[in-house]
């Protein structure tokens, strides 16, 4: 069995952002050489998500608006994690939208449902931050 490891890197110019990385992740597969397998992609940062979902620009700023309704980055004060730090809500965040997801390859593509393409959140942004891709097959 073959085994890939990557890191890429993020810095959004905004607190919020996402950002669809799916381009990234496929040429990370092209590298690998892997034609079947698994494919991990995982925020190492504790206030970023990785997710799957559909590139529509409506359905992004509906997630903007409920992450704020359920997790509202202001007033600071509101959060007991606040002190030293600003991010409670991006942690909260983090947590809603997860931290990972698995595709699988098969015959060298990822194997994705339509419309589904991988997203790297960012909820805590303005500082580099980086997701690993792990892929493993034959």
């Amino acid at each position: 069995m073959k085994s890939y490891r990557k890191e890429l890197w993020y810095n959004t110019a905004v607190r919020r952002q996402l950002l669809n990385i799916t381009p990234q992740i496929n040429d990370c597969l092209r590298e690998s050489g892997i034609k079947e397998g698994l494919c991990l992609v995982n925020a190492m940062h504790i206030t970023a998500s990785v997710f799957i979902n559909d590139n529509e620009s409506g359905l992004h700023s509906d997630f903007e608006r409920w992450l704020e309704k359920l997790a509202p980055e202001k007033p600071y004060s509101q959060y007991a994690h606040n002190g030293f730090e600003d991010n409670a809500d991006a942690h909260l965040k983090r947590t809603i939208m997860g931290r990972e997801v698995v595709v699988a390859i098969t015959e060298g593509k990822l194997d994705f449902g339509p419309w589904e393409q991988i997203f790297y959140g960012e909820f805590d942004g303005m500082r580099r931050k980086r997701v690993l891709v792990k892929i493993i097959g034959e």
